[in-house]
């Protein structure tokens, strides 16, 4: 189990080395955005912890360009003191899987480790198409198109959109999408998922008259015919 730790704070850096060590992961250090990204890049670890603000480069651009430019999919948890439902957004468009505010108790951090590294991506099928209404996705060629127009969606979008997809029908409580979209089996306290939601409404559903993705009220969301 081999961790990837990208944080320019030598004595938190040192801190989680220690804790995740002692819990039986392999620990390789960086200690600024740079090096970080030259590791990372190497797709050999099994979860990336990386810190946001740091001189050079940032974790927001170490997160980018790991996802856009070098199509590197390790999971990735980000520390951060910044820690406002904008921020989480910031952090998460820009391709983390999870978010974590300074200061933690490392038992969360350590919990949250461990959810990322049980998370596995499913593989789509070929001609693997997903259909609700006139809005139908392609998981090959990852797009989407809704009465033959196509819908440019960021990747968190797709993957919620997917979620919603492949569960028509049936409703998902807030948690059950945060397990399923960003590997988190608890309540972060952001309403993180309401955000997404409101933004693949606005593209999925607000140009046209029928609306496909539904909330149950104190229940969750669902997308039907």
């Amino acid at each position: 189990m081999k961790v990837l730790l990208i944080d320019d704070e030598a004595a938190i850096n040192g801190f989680i080395k220690k804790g995740l060590e002692e819990n039986g992961f392999e620990v390789t250090q960086a200690f600024d955005g740079e090096m970080g990204l030259r590791l990372a890049r190497s797709g050999q670890h099994d979860v990336v912890v990386l810190d946001l603000i740091m001189p050079g480069l940032n974790g927001l651009e170490v997160c980018r360009k790991l996802r856009q430019e070098y199509n590197v999919h390790t999971p990735i948890l980000m520390l951060t003191a910044l820690n406002t439902t904008a921020d989480v957004v910031e952090g998460l468009d820009a391709g983390a899987d999870d978010y974590l505010g300074k200061p933690f108790k490392f038992q969360e951090l350590l919990a949250r480790v461990r959810a990322l590294m049980r998370r596995k991506t499913p593989l789509a099928t070929p001609a693997n198409l997903l259909q609700v209404a006139d809005l139908v996705m392609d998981l090959d060629q990852k797009t989407v198109n809704r009465a033959g127009l196509e819908i440019q969606l960021t990747l968190r979008e797709f993957l919620l959109l997917e979620c919603l997809m492949r569960n028509k029908n049936r409703v998902l409580s807030r948690l059950d999408l945060l397990e399923k979209v960003w590997g988190i089996q608890f309540d972060t306290g952001t309403n993180v998922v309401d955000v997404y939601t409101n933004y693949l409404r606005n593209k999925v559903d607000k140009p046209f008259d029928q609306k496909l993705i539904q909330t149950v009220v104190g229940m969750g969301y669902v997308i039907r015919d």
